[in-house]
């Protein structure tokens, strides 16, 4: 996140810092002005911005200032907060323009020569780079939405058709162990090998889909926004329960049988594996008790 820095200038209805210096409250008025921190960082020391210096300044950068700025006010521990009109994502990625450093009012000048102009130049660099630097932060996260809703496409049917097949294998597995099962086992049998085939099915479908979302999760790993929160905004709340992996597993031909981060496709064969070994067990005892 970006550094903030102090502003002592109250700032008018438009969001800009009024044109008249305004007076401190009476009980403040022994409270010197606010470090600006930014140029702390700058030149290695403290300075002090009066509201004459920030109004200056905030005018110099005036020019430079993107379309979606709708206002700069005090920040809520003393430094400035920037107000954007909404990303939509498929903006270009902000950043601070050629323009401020072609501006003869902005460009360097050494503090030998002239230390106001070198101090003041320095802080508007500094707010610039502060504010293009919380416009990116929050493009990156519409960025990751908009690109989300481009892949996620009909993975919410997907996943329904995957819980329905699921509840259906578990019935099926359920039955057997009944008495009801015992009368027809073969039939019984053989609706569990077909709902084991509908769950697999279901399930790599959800997987190629998920794979998609994964890589999408990937390439936006420095958003602030976690997985599930960029889900949420791009308007799939329910992506909560989605089971999606890490994108390195998806197509690696190979998962181990301790990883917990495996497609679901893989799931549903570990499964189908301990329900078959589970059958083939009691086929042989039953074979063993009849013997």
């Amino acid at each position: 996140m970006s550094q903030l820095i102090p502003l002592r200038a109250l700032l008018d209805d438009s969001g800009l810092p009024r044109k008249e210096p305004a007076a401190l409250p009476q009980q403040n008025a022994d409270v010197p002005a606010q470090p600006c921190q930014g140029e702390a960082m700058a030149l290695g020391h403290t300075v002090t911005l009066t509201a004459t210096e920030m109004d200056t300044i905030i005018t110099r950068l005036q020019p430079h200032f993107p379309p979606y700025l709708l206002k700069i006010e005090p920040g809520p521990y003393s430094g400035l907060r920037f107000e954007f009109a909404p990303f939509t994502g498929r903006e270009p990625k902000p950043f601070r323009p050629q323009s401020f450093w072609d501006d003869p009012q902005l460009t360097f000048v050494p503090q030998s020569t002239n230390p106001t102009e070198h101090r003041l130049r320095r802080c508007a660099g500094q707010i610039l780079d502060d504010l293009y630097e919380e416009a990116a932060e929050q493009w990156k996260d519409a960025a990751y939405v908009a690109d989300l809703k481009a892949v996620v496409g009909d993975a919410p049917d997907r996943w329904r058709a995957y819980e329905r097949e699921s509840k259906a294998l578990a019935s099926a597995y359920a039955y057997l162990r009944t008495g009801e099962a015992a009368t027809e086992w073969p039939a019984a049998l053989s609706r569990l090998v077909d709902a084991q085939d509908r769950t697999r099915a279901a399930a790599a479908a959800f997987d190629d889909r998920a794979e998609e979302i994964a890589r999408m999760h990937e390439t936006h790993r420095h958003a602030d926004l976690g997985h599930v929160a960029a889900l949420t905004r791009a308007g799939y709340p329910e992506a909560k329960d989605w089971h999606i992996a890490s994108a390195d597993v998806y197509g690696s031909g190979y998962c181990s049988s301790f990883s917990t981060d495996v497609p679901l496709a893989e799931q549903v064969r570990r499964l189908i594996e301990q329900q078959d070994n589970h059958i083939t067990k009691v086929g042989r005892l039953m074979g063993t008790a009849t013997a």
